[in-house]
């Protein structure tokens, strides 16, 4: 919101991205507060104005994206990919504001917000870029579609195993017989592809990873490819249909002989940050927690300062008579 008061100047836009189930009225009126402070417009899609009630206009999907100056994502990881892949392309900031379960992706709670809207209005932050995986081919995809954490490629049933052919830079390199298989970006490597065993891509890389899910024949290791290379995943049945999940959200179909190919695009969005360390920090615990090898000692170097100094404290404190 920064310079929204600069005479001459069209108001600056906040477009709110939400989630589709949770409440995030609180976060909502917090937002349209900071507007109407700071001369600011608040708009939504239809579908998500319809819930916010007064202070938020509807505009229509191609008004939103072109007219927003900021997005703000009110929910969990997914809402907020899916501001990202709305954004693709474009250099508008897009701050996460977390509703939901999951928030890696997301440096900001609800009770933080209202600083945040502030040090947001007064310039007192840092765009983080990203990158994603540009899907082309498949059925349902509306023409190249970006993947910012990943795209999976499963069998159209349950319970069945998924046949897929793997050509880098358009030579081929063996098949995959599986329950799945994962293509993702740095970010997207601590997701899916984590809990199926695939390596953690520091973000500095610009890379693509895959990782075969419960692997029975075929290809059985995860691989790591440059961010120059072309990777097509093929399903060479003549009879069977393949499903494909982009980010754990949209969909489409990979039909038989049919083929989808994945190159990754750099610095596609930009994801606002005030505090880049605090949000590192935090990450390491949640991956921690899931069982990372480091010893207590190293994981006791993961808690906030203040919080070891009053465990400090209270071992030393006297006993109660």
């Amino acid at each position: 919101m920064t310079d929204v008061l600069t005479p001459g100047r069209e108001p600056h836009v906040l477009g709110l991205v939400i989630h589709p189930r949770n409440d995030v009225s609180e976060s909502v009126a917090t937002v349209t507060r900071a507007a109407r402070r700071h001369g600011a417009r608040v708009v939504a899609r239809p579908a998500d104005a319809a819930r916010l009630g007064d202070g938020v206009s509807a505009v229509d999907d191609r008004e939103f994206v072109e007219r927003v100056d900021t997005v703000i994502s009110l929910g969990g990881d997914g809402t907020m990919l899916g501001a990202m892949r709305l954004m693709a392309g474009r250099q508008t900031p897009v701050l996460g504001v977390c509703h939901g379960n999951l928030g890696f992706l997301i440096e900001v709670s609800p009770a933080q917000l209202p600083t945040a809207l502030d040090d947001l209005a007064g310039g007192r932050f840092r765009l983080e870029p990203h990158s994603c995986l540009e899907v082309t081919g498949g059925t349902g995809l509306p023409g190249p579609t970006p993947a910012f954490n990943d795209l999976v490629v499963a069998a159209d049933r349950p319970s069945k195993t998924a046949t897929v052919d793997l050509e880098i830079n358009h030579v081929r390199h063996g098949y995959y017989r599986c329950d799945a298989v994962i293509a993702c970006t740095a970010t997207g490597s601590t997701a899916y592809n984590y809990a199926a065993g695939g390596p953690v891509i520091s973000p500095s890389i610009p890379a693509i990873g895959l990782t075969p899910v419960a692997p029975m024949s075929g290809i059985g290791r995860a691989l790591v490819l440059g961010g120059e290379d072309t990777v097509a995943l093929c399903n060479p049945s003549e009879h069977r249909t393949l499903r494909m999940s982009l980010d754990g959200a949209t969909g489409g179909r990979l039909e038989p002989r049919g083929r989808v190919t994945l190159r990754l695009r750099q610095n596609v969005v930009n994801v606002v940050r005030f505090d880049p360390d605090a949000l590192g920090c935090r990450n390491r615990v949640r991956l921690s927690l899931l069982d990372l090898p480091l010893r207590p000692d190293q994981l006791l170097e993961l808690v906030p300062d203040h919080l070891r100094e009053r465990a400090r404290r209270l071992r030393h404190a006297p006993a109660a008579p």
